[in-house]
């Protein structure tokens, strides 16, 4: 690949490969510690990580700088270089940690590319189910198949999903949101980056996500809008520049924004 500024003026076909090949030798990392015995630290914010979440983000840096060496990378583990890069990857070596240690298949590897700030392309790659998720605004490829987000025209029909639901208490409106519990056809729990590739591709219809960091959300944001579904942050502004994510179709998003925050204080 060409390292000039205008990169991404190449064929997309390309820098898709390219983040592919990422997400390939971060798997091969990750699988190695998968459901074995591996010392568990706990980070500042007392969220746990793992040698497979460090070494993961370490391949995942390398190839970036070996590759494209004057932009910027934001990662989980390892902080931001390049702040001031016009373009910059963002990676969440293990987006469910908690997943991954307890030994279930619900987690994956984050990557996005920004550009002057805003994701341009997005992945999710899940090293257990051998499944990879890839969009870019405009479309969204599993497995290098098209999907979209399925048609749900009212909340009554709609299936809800979410992550740890004690964060709904924390941050946000937990009587509005068991509201919206009542209100659907179907609540799980099944959250971080695998509720979302149930709803983009077509599985489920409203993902909600109280607090999220920049690694957590960014990537997200191109494969749901190339699924052909709506995301904003909680109170429905800019997901891109929130620390929520509110995700669901066209037909019923502003409906379920407008339910999570009945009676907020803004």
């Amino acid at each position: 690949m060409n390292n000039a500024p205008t990169f991404f003026m190449q064929n997309l076909i390309e820098l898709k490969k390219f983040i592919r090949h990422l997400a390939s030798l971060s798997q091969k990392e990750i699988l190695k510690y998968f459901r074995t015995e591996i010392s568990i630290d706990t980070k500042a914010d007392n969220s746990p990580v793992t040698i497979a979440d460090k070494n993961a983000e370490e391949i995942i840096r390398k190839e970036i700088e070996t590759e494209f060496p004057s932009h910027g990378i934001i990662g989980e583990e390892f902080g931001e270089v390049n702040k001031d890069a016009e373009y910059k990857w963002v990676i969440d070596p293990i987006d469910g940690t908690k997943s991954f240690i307890c030994g279930s298949v619900l987690f994956g590897t984050q990557i996005a590319l920004l550009k002057n700030g805003y994701p341009i392309l997005g992945a999710v790659n899940f090293p257990a189910l051998n499944e990879f998720i890839i969009g870019d605004n405009k479309s969204t490829q599993l497995n290098d198949k098209d999907v979209k987000v399925r048609k749900c025209n009212s909340i009554p029909n709609a299936v809800l999903l979410t992550g740890d639901y004690l964060n709904i208490e924390e941050y946000q409106n937990i009587s509005a949101f068991n509201a919206l519990i009542k209100s659907v056809k179907l609540f799980r729990g099944w959250g971080d980056c695998y509720g979302y590739y149930l709803l983009t591709s077509g599985y489920a219809d409203i993902m909600v996500d109280p607090i999220m960091s920049p690694w957590d959300s960014l990537p997200l944001i191109p494969i749901i809008k190339g699924a052909g579904g709506v995301v904003t942050d909680y109170q429905g502004n800019d997901a891109v520049k929130g620390n929520s994510i509110v995700a669901s179709n066209q037909a019923i998003h502003s409906e379920v924004i407008k339910l999570l925050n009945i009676n907020s204080v803004q």
